[in-house]
């Protein structure tokens, strides 16, 4: 079983009081501990006055008197941050955050990973704090791509030593793509990839090149694209699509014996690309003459009569009729025979000679 099956599938494990009331919506682990400092959590009946409490699916959890609501499910949600926002629940400086452009009815939501207040783009949210550890960490294996414009004229060989990993101040950095889209008379466009989060990466892999950005924007996080969603927009994920992201939609077919089976063929099915006609009435291929001739004989002698002298005959010996397929003479044989003339005698020709010479010759 993967983390991420482990965080879809048991949701009502024991854990912190903390971390419950974090995943309930309600506020951060860090909030959580200061309101049970302030005794406004109380379980089973008893105001808490630490934070060190394992509570399960069986304990009555109550803050400020009012028990917590459900845990959801998981979900996930796309934002396009704009630039000058700050990724953050609250700002010292009373700059605008991203939390002030979600809906009033969105829930509580944290934010996969940041992105510093001077770039934009794509910005993964989330109700799940677990979730949303595990889509940063490195080993998920997801690359983020960034669209970077740059001051000046980058040199390839200075990109390719990205690609093995730099150390920069003490730090290391991992493998990182990228690639040159667009060259202007001043300004670069760079397309890089990368599998890390770490703070302000891009801006100092670029100076470590010597190379000043005046434009970020990320335009993916793993599977999931920035695309058309407006500025300051935010749209949520659906929960089949997330989970087969994940990888959990097959994973759980297999579990539960549910994945579907190829659809056998049936026994007299028609193949593909043969197309039926219905036989005309009283035609040799129609088999209601056969029936029909059973019934009345008589009536149906004279269809019968023009039958014989087709190509095909039926025989009506038994409770179907049966085809017989006799030679035909081809048609062009037919032409030839009908068309044919008798060699002309002497005498008409003769006779044939003599009208020519009477007529008078044209001039």
């Amino acid at each position: 079983m993967t983390d991420f099956q482990a965080i879809f599938q048991d949701r009502s494990g024991s854990e912190r009081i903390a971390k419950r009331l974090a995943r309930a919506g309600l506020c951060s682990r860090r909030d959580a501990e200061r309101w049970i400092e302030a005794g406004r959590v109380a379980v089973d009946g008893k105001v808490l006055e630490t934070p060190a409490v394992t509570v399960d699916a069986k304990s009555r959890i109550r803050v400020d008197g009012k028990p917590i609501p459900t845990i959801e499910v998981p979900r996930l949600w796309r934002y396009h941050k704009p630039r000058g926002h700050i990724t953050s629940t609250r700002d010292v400086r009373g700059r605008t955050t991203v939390f002030e452009d979600f809906p009033k009815d969105m829930p509580r939501v944290v934010t996969v990973g940041r992105l510093d207040v001077e770039s934009e783009g794509l910005l993964m949210l989330t109700n799940d704090g677990q979730l949303a550890r595990l889509l940063e960490l490195p080993s998920t294996g997801w690359v983020r791509r960034y669209r970077v414009r740059v001051h000046g004229r980058p040199q390839p060989e200075r990109l390719e030593k990205l690609k093995r990993g730099v150390i920069i101040d003490g730090v290391k950095y991992g493998p990182v793509e990228a690639a040159i889209d667009h060259q202007a008379a001043s300004n670069a466009w760079i397309t890089i990839g990368l599998r890390e989060g770490k703070n302000r990466e891009v801006r100092k892999l670029m100076e470590y090149i010597e190379l000043s950005v005046n434009r970020l924007i990320r335009i993916s996080f793993g599977p999931f694209q920035l695309g058309n969603l407006e500025a300051s927009s935010v749209e949520e994920i659906r929960q089949r699509s997330l989970k087969d992201q994940l990888g959990l939609e097959k994973t759980e077919a297999q579990a539960t014996g549910t994945a579907r089976a190829k659809p056998k063929p049936k026994p007299h099915a028609r193949p593909k690309g043969v197309m039926l006609t219905r036989p005309k009435p009283g035609s040799p291929m129609d088999n209601r003459a056969a029936h029909k001739t059973e019934a009345n004989p008589d009536k149906a002698a004279g269809k019968f009569n023009t039958a014989k002298s087709s190509a095909a005959k039926l025989s009506t010996t038994g409770p179907r009729a049966t085809l017989k397929l006799e030679p035909k003479v081809p048609r062009s044989a037919d032409r030839l025979k009908s068309t044919s003339h008798k060699p002309a005698s002497k005498t008409e020709t003769e006779a044939s000679h003599a009208d020519r010479r009477r007529k008078p010759a044209r001039r």
